[in-house]
């Protein structure tokens, strides 16, 4: 599990890049780079981490399913996601 801060920052980064969504592609479009260093840095959406929505691990994230390899192997054992069984030979 990941620290509460990381997870903490990380959806704070989320909402900030939402907010600015519009501000910042009105001000790439008119080609105002000026404009954009003056926003906060966390608006921009390359700051943001994929990180796993049930444990907050940012490593070895699937994007294909949103979550941590870890968290993937225990619900594809379990059962829990659709289409995903064990592979076998």
């Amino acid at each position: 599990m990941a620290k509460k801060s990381q997870i903490a920052r990380q959806a704070k980064r989320e909402r900030m890049v939402a907010q600015y969504a519009a501000q910042r592609a009105a001000l790439m479009r008119a080609g105002d780079y000026a404009g954009l260093s003056l926003l906060p840095r966390n608006s921009s959406p390359t700051r943001l981490k994929n990180r796993c929505r049930i444990s907050g691990r940012s490593r070895s994230y699937m994007r294909r399913f949103g979550m941590s390899r870890i968290v993937f192997r225990e619900m594809a054992l379990k059962g829990l996601i659709p289409g995903v069984t064990k592979s076998s030979w």
